[in-house]
């Protein structure tokens, strides 16, 4: 099974080896039709603490680290787009 590859903007990076990305996806409203945005937040290991808040940032899904951290931050989007 391939594992999901998500791109969000970091929300906080307060925590140690921790981050906080917020996902934004557009979807349709079922009555109306008008595009709305709905976002979710996903906790994300960053082993050297190297992203900070604001920046965007591609994560992939992982074995749970922890209760609620089962991502791993890869790269800034900018650097993997530059890779591809």
């Amino acid at each position: 099974m391939p594992k999901r590859i998500l791109t969000g903007t970091v929300v906080s990076d307060v925590n140690d080896k921790t981050i906080t990305v917020r996902v934004e996806r557009k979807v349709k409203h079922p009555l109306y039709g008008k595009i709305i945005r709905r976002s979710k937040k996903y906790h994300a290991h960053d082993e050297t603490n190297e992203f900070k808040a604001g920046e965007t940032v591609r994560i992939e899904e992982t074995k749970p680290i922890s209760k609620n951290k089962t991502w791993v931050a890869l790269a800034r989007s900018s650097e993997a787009k530059a890779a591809e």
